[in-house]
């Protein structure tokens, strides 16, 4: 296997981004960068991408920027965005479907200096994706069904969770009284594990440690894909 792991400094350098957020300081050492992040997650993205496609053979695993790797400077124009210009942590996500990446059923990490975040779904529904994941769940059968799945992953006692609830209001066409009902509440819908950072480190390691952890949570990629084909198209 090509991937042998980040190096032992990247951790360190991903802190160094955090104390010295600026473009200058990121700009003289952007050979760090390609060294210590982006060319070890483009060789993580072809291994990994090999073994996930063994779980979904349609998961896109696409080695470059805005694809599987997001940019390493933040879009600081939004309105309420983080306004560091670089970002010291690190996002990988492979993805299935024809949505967007970030709208789509994904296998997804994130690390830091801090953590290993590791997580399959969707984390946060835009509109459309919003709307087909309700029509999903006003079936009762399909409620039950993703009530089950999240109780099953979470059972098997291995620090797995999922989001919590975003809304107090239940929409329209549901109520307390409904079995599952509280489904509704949700603003995105995914499973994850916290994992310690230097897992990275080790690339035979990290890729089988991964591999496990989303084989486990795999029923729901495979539910949440089911809801992405309802995206109704603008």
């Amino acid at each position: 296997m090509e991937f042998k792991g980040f190096s032992k400094k990247t951790l360190s350098f991903l802190a160094s981004i955090r104390k010295n957020n600026n473009k200058e300081w990121f700009e003289s050492h952007k050979s760090d960068y390609e060294e210590l992040i982006l060319n070890p997650s483009r060789l993580f993205v072809v291994e990994m991408g090999e073994h996930l496609q063994a779980l979904e053979p349609t998961i896109h695993a696409v080695p470059k920027i805005n694809k599987s790797l997001y940019r390493i400077y933040r879009d600081t124009r939004r309105m309420g965005a983080n306004k560091e210009p670089i970002k010291h942590r690190i996002g990988i996500i492979f993805w299935q479907g024809n949505n967007k990446r970030m709208q789509s059923s994904s296998f997804y990490l994130h690390f830091s200096p801090e953590e290993l975040y590791v997580a399959v779904g969707v984390r946060w529904f835009e509109k459309p994706m919003l709307d087909a994941y309700r029509e999903y769940i006003g079936d009762e059968s399909k409620r039950v069904e993703l009530e089950n799945v999240l109780k099953n992953i979470k059972v098997k006692d291995k620090g797995y969770t999922h989001l919590e609830k975003g809304y107090k209001r239940f929409p329209r066409g549901f109520t307390k009284e409904m079995t599952s009902a509280d489904l509704a509440l949700y603003k995105g819908m995914a499973t994850y594990k916290l994992l310690d950072p230097h897992l990275i480190e080790d690339g035979e390691k990290f890729i089988s440690t991964l591999y496990k952890i989303y084989e486990d949570m795999l029923p729901l990629q495979k539910l949440m894909y089911e809801v992405s084909l309802r995206v109704k198209e603008d």
